[in-house]
């Protein structure tokens, strides 16, 4: 397969690399640090602007994951005009090129995020259906969906996928495991907002799934089937690390270290539902929070 990927650096993006390149496929993908990667990769064609891609390329999908980590900084004005261009404003420069294409790549699948469905009490179910939030998280994920829509009415078969927190040797669980192991995790503010994730294997194996099942279009919840209380995942790390998990972060100490917005993400929640995954017949290998944590941290 011929595939163009945008984010291909990333988290998500590299484990996809390597599972796709142990098959034979022909990986086309965007960084702004080419020397770096072709060290790295070889045997992937790197590219940093899109007019180095031919119009005569045909390629069998596009995979479009870009965007820089949402929570690693405060969300200043400059700041939320970066994360807009990294995600939105990368896939109106895919929309451009693709619509110089001579042939029509016969399947999109772009990145979104559960941030779209903005905050929502425990008990509040969310699937695809659900109505999008107004915070600032909901309508970069609005804005992003959009313009990946803008392709798909190009005759392209698109699949938009709503990410939860993926759990994986690496992203927001290693920056977890430092006060865990150290007996000083615990849980976020009240502890009750709901943890909505997936694990990176069943994440890499989502996207896989959906590009090997091109009729499946639309919106796709990418979350496990259980999320859990900040409390009970706070209380199941601990258990895997043998370690006490009682020392709650306060609500206060995290707005003063990302600001008011941006701490929001961490101190209200959504439980998030992969409603159609499950329609459609996609099986998780890693459903619950205990086994997910228990083959992640084995050797600690």
């Amino acid at each position: 397969m011929q595939i163009l990927i945008t984010g291909g650096t990333g988290f998500i993006g590299q484990g996809l690399v390597k599972q796709w390149l142990t098959r034979g496929w022909s990986l086309t993908v965007l960084t702004r640090n080419v020397s770096k990667w072709q060290q790295t990769l070889p045997q992937v064609r790197w590219f940093s602007h899109w007019d180095e891609l031919g119009k005569d390329e045909n390629w069998d999908a596009i995979i479009n994951l870009a965007g820089e980590p949402i929570l690693d900084k405060r969300w200043t004005e400059q700041r939320k005009a970066s994360l807009l261009a990294s995600r939105v404003g990368v896939t109106q420069h895919l929309y451009q090129y693709v619509t110089s294409l001579a042939y029509m790549p016969k399947r999109l699948i772009s990145g979104s995020a559960i941030g779209y469905y903005g905050f929502h009490l425990p008990e509040v179910e969310l699937t695809e259906d659900s109505q999008p939030g107004q915070d600032f998280a909901a309508q970069l994920c609005v804005a992003w969906e959009q313009v990946a829509d803008e392709i798909r009415q190009l005759g392209i078969a698109t699949c938009c996928v709503r990410t939860g927190v993926v759990l994986g040797h690496g992203g927001a669980l290693q920056k977890m495991l430092p006060p865990f192991k150290l007996g000083l995790g615990g849980p976020i503010g009240t502890g009750k907002q709901i943890f909505s994730w997936i694990h990176y294997d069943d994440m890499l194996a989502c996207i896989d799934w959906l590009l090997q099942n091109p009729n499946i279009c639309g919106v796709i919840n990418a979350t496990a089937p259980q999320s859990v209380s900040n409390a009970e995942f706070a209380m199941q790390l601990g258990k895997v690390l043998h370690r006490p998990a009682f020392c709650r972060v306060p609500a206060t100490a995290l707005e003063l270290l990302l600001g008011r917005e941006a701490s929001a993400m961490l101190l209200q929640g959504q439980r998030v539902l992969p409603k159609r995954l499950l329609e459609e017949g996609f099986t998780f290998k890693y459903p619950d929070i205990a086994s997910t944590l228990s083959h992640l941290l084995a050797q600690h």
